[in-house]
């Protein structure tokens, strides 16, 4: 460091990154503040106020320095520089944290070291991954009470586990149990798993499904809240989807069907269980969230990214929050293979001739599946098929597929009835009402004459 430099940063003053210390005193708590936050630098020779005092024997005070960072808990690596008359002791954001002293945890807060409250050394533990929530014992489960063996054999059945030794001897091999003082008691694994209901346990770990009308968030046309347990909430999530989500069918020649959803029910399947696995359950004040919008569809889970994983990472590394549970769930092949769940989702989305993904990371980790859209010209030949949009917004952009093949089938036959359109579509009645009014709505179609000898028109673009 020149000395323009220096003299700029002592007169700019103490920051999040930046001390100044006259003497050695206290340096470990300055060391490990740094350590514990992002780093910086500690200017020894300089007052307070900025007034350079500078310091005697550099050689000696180095060697106390160096023995400063090694006695600190983990050891802190440093490398000190010399400027003029002071010393200059760089410190790196630890890659071992939470680092502490013989007075205890600190951390940087604006310009200043402070201790850290039980709480906040709490917290950095979990940022950090040192205390997992899969891994800890919650002793209000009890075995006798809370226990749902239907769920456990159902869990050795996916998993092939046979039945040859006992209950509480199988729990203690999976991991999830352990014997103190004679009696078995769960973690947070073993209870997300084989909880008779969870909400008896946890309010939070609830998967909230939600379907808007139109593309925002202000009328909810239907909402479901499943907190059983992680397996039964991923399943009742996958039927909640299907139940919204528009399907179109392809004859195969066969007596059935082929059945095609407008996004692949499988890559929806891998969102919902990657937000279950790796939510932060240290959060108690947010669920997984599934919406459905008539444009898209959003999987949110709490917690953001794992610590140690970069956006650009995401697909391509990973990171486990719950090690445990989503071992668990690899055993019933919920999880195919570790880290490839944003993968099969592109390749699934790829392969339906749909766009990617798209991932926001903030303190939630939310997966957006952009439905297709398509043009009345297309449905005029048979299709639809998935168009680029040019110029204006297409008026028929927010149509759902079943609205479409509404829209198909009538252009084909105006005068037929609501009963020979649930048949043609495979739905009932009342979802065939539901369609044509949304279909009204959206200045698609309109009726001419009564309702028994009139006929539907088709709105031109």
């Amino acid at each position: 460091m020149n000395k323009k430099e220096l003299k700029q940063i002592v007169a700019e003053g103490e920051g999040y990154r930046i001390e100044f210390k006259e003497k050695v005193a206290n340096l470990d708590k300055e060391i490990v503040a740094f350590a514990n936050s992002s780093g910086g630098r500690i200017f020894i020779g300089v007052r307070d106020d900025g007034a350079v005092v500078g310091v005697t024997k550099p050689n000696r005070l180095k060697s106390e320095i160096e023995t400063i960072a090694r006695h600190c808990d983990p050891v802190i690596k440093i490398t000190i520089e010399s400027a003029e008359n002071i010393l200059i002791v760089h410190i790196k954001e630890g890659r071992d944290r939470p680092y502490r002293c013989k007075a205890g945890f600190y951390s940087r807060i604006g310009a200043n070291s402070q201790k850290l409250t039980r709480d906040e050394i709490v917290g950095l533990f979990i940022s950090e991954g040192r205390v997992r929530y899969d891994e800890l014992i919650n002793t209000k489960f009890l075995y006798k009470t809370h226990f749902d063996l239907k769920k456990f054999d159902r869990f050795l059945q996916l998993a092939d586990i046979t039945k040859l030794l006992k209950i509480p001897a199988l729990l203690l091999n999976l991991g999830v149990a352990e014997s103190k003082k004679g009696k078995l008691v769960f973690n947070n694994a073993g209870i997300l798993l084989f909880a008779k209901n969870l909400q008896d346990i946890y309010y939070h770990t609830t998967v909230t499904c939600a379907l808007f009308k139109g593309t925002e968030k202000i009328e909810v046309l239907d909402r479901k809240d499943f907190n059983e347990d992680l397996v039964s909430n991923i399943d009742d999530t996958m039927n909640f989807l299907k139940k919204h989500i528009s399907v179109r069918y392809e004859m195969t020649g066969t007596a059935r069907r082929k059945e095609i959803p407008e996004i692949p029910f499988d890559a929806l399947r891998e969102a919902v269980i990657n937000a279950v696995v790796h939510r932060d359950y240290f959060e108690k004040g947010a669920n997984v969230m599934v919406e459905i919008f008539d444009d898209r569809i959003e999987i949110s889970n709490p917690g953001g990214l794992v610590k140690g994983l970069k956006p650009q990472d995401v697909g391509k590394k990973s990171i486990l929050r719950n090690p445990l549970l989503a071992g668990l769930l690899n055993r019933i092949k919920y999880i195919e293979k570790m880290g490839t769940g944003i993968k099969r989702m592109q390749k699934l989305m790829k392969e339906a001739g749909l766009r990617p993904v798209k991932f926001h990371f903030d303190s939630f980790f939310t997966a957006i599946f952009k439905k297709p859209s398509y043009d009345l010209k297309e449905i005029e030949r048979g299709g639809p098929k998935k168009v680029v949009r040019r110029g204006g917004q297409q008026r028929w952009s927010e149509l759902t597929k079943k609205q479409l093949g509404v829209m198909r089938i009538i252009k084909e036959n105006p005068s037929i009835s609501r009963k020979a359109l649930s048949l043609q579509l495979g739905i009932n009645e009342s979802a065939v009402q539901k369609h044509i009014e949304h279909l009204k709505t959206k200045e698609a179609i309109r009726r001419i004459g009564p309702a028994k000898g009139g006929h539907w028109e088709i709105i031109s673009t």
